[in-house]
């Protein structure tokens, strides 16, 4: 099979009322784009939706049928199959900018390899039309190819996401990426665990992704998160596990960022165990901390003194109030529905 420019895998269950609107928006890519959907294990009609667009753009969609193993599966088998020199993956549920989608692909035919390109994604609210977008002009130089050293610092509620990130393939492979399976939440495994291994990177200040986020039985909807809360632990500590941030991470810059990263995922856990009906609430949180605690102290400093962190320590010592007023603060930064 020759090699595409691009290869955007479709992680798919049960996605017949969605899927169209995702690779209707996926199509313009045209041949020098491959299009796989991965059919994760769906009942209804996700699969015969793709072979209607193989039909109809034949060389261009692929489809990949396996038995359920979640999200994280669905993307290790793109992986495995990409034939592109880049990836990309786009959720069945949300799309992509027409307009800023031929703009990065003109852009990926015209530069010189790099290893990562950012871009900015949007979210889009289903309950009121609103939208945000989450932008990295103050982070990093726009258009030019740089290693992290150019990077300067987050603000506090800015998070790199998978919707962000257009990896080289053979990066993925190398660093030896392999998402868990039947977990949610580890799409930040995707985003954290390759970025040691980025040499050369850029920023292309354009709105890429569209993140439809505010459906009850979304994965980030405040309630499954709580229901979910083990499976955002098991992540927050795989990635915790991943690296000893001060000695396998070169660059300081991304070290801190990686830093920055974890302090999210791990105020993620803490509120969400707070928000739950658990007896043992203080159990679980205080065993998370033990947990890092004991895989560097140094970390462990630093996480606790992170703002959002301070926060919900110092919030959980005064009371239940206290608690859902930093709740409203994470929300609002970390977009939970």
């Amino acid at each position: 099979m020759s090699e595409k420019l691009l290869s955007i895998v479709v992680p798919s269950y049960n996605s017949q009322d969605y899927l169209s609107r995702c690779l209707d928006s996926l199509m313009p890519g045209g041949g020098e784009v491959e299009v796989i959907v991965v059919d994760d294990g769906s009942t209804d009609r996700t699969a015969d939706i793709a072979r209607e667009y193989i039909s109809r753009y034949p060389g261009i969609v692929r489809l990949h049928q396996q038995e359920n193993g979640g999200h994280g599966a669905a993307i290790n088998s793109g992986i495995a199959l990409a034939a592109g020199a880049y990836f990309k993956v786009v959720d069945s549920d949300d799309r992509l900018d027409g307009e800023a989608y031929q703009q990065v692909l003109s852009k990926l035919r015209s530069i010189e390899p790099i290893d990562l390109l950012i871009t900015n994604y949007v979210y889009e609210y289903y309950n009121d039309g609103k939208s945000y977008t989450m932008r990295y002009r103050n982070m990093f130089p726009q258009d030019k190819v740089i290693t992290w050293d150019k990077m300067q610092r987050a603000r506090f509620d800015q998070i790199m996401l998978m919707h962000s990130f257009i990896y080289r393939t053979e990066l993925l492979r190398q660093c030896g990426l392999k998402l868990p399976e039947h977990t949610f939440y580890e799409d930040n495994l995707f985003a954290y665990v390759p970025l040691p291994y980025v040499k050369k990177l850029l920023y292309f200040n354009c709105n890429l992704y569209r993140y439809y986020i505010g459906r009850a039985d979304q994965s980030v909807n405040t309630q499954v998160m709580i229901k979910r809360v083990d499976q955002q632990l098991r992540v927050t500590r795989l990635m915790i596990g991943c690296y000893d941030l001060y000695r396998d991470v070169s660059s300081k810059n991304l070290s801190r960022y990686m830093i920055h990263h974890l302090s999210m995922m791990v105020a993620t856990s803490i509120i969400h165990i707070n928000l739950s009906e658990e007896e043992d609430k203080n159990g679980e949180v205080d065993a998370l901390w033990e947990f890092i605690r004991a895989k560097d102290e140094r970390l462990y400093t630093e996480l606790r003194r992170s703002f959002v962190n301070l926060g919900i320590i110092l919030s959980q010592k005064v009371n239940q109030k206290m608690m859902l007023m930093g709740y409203n603060i994470a929300k609002r930064i970390y977009k939970f529905c």
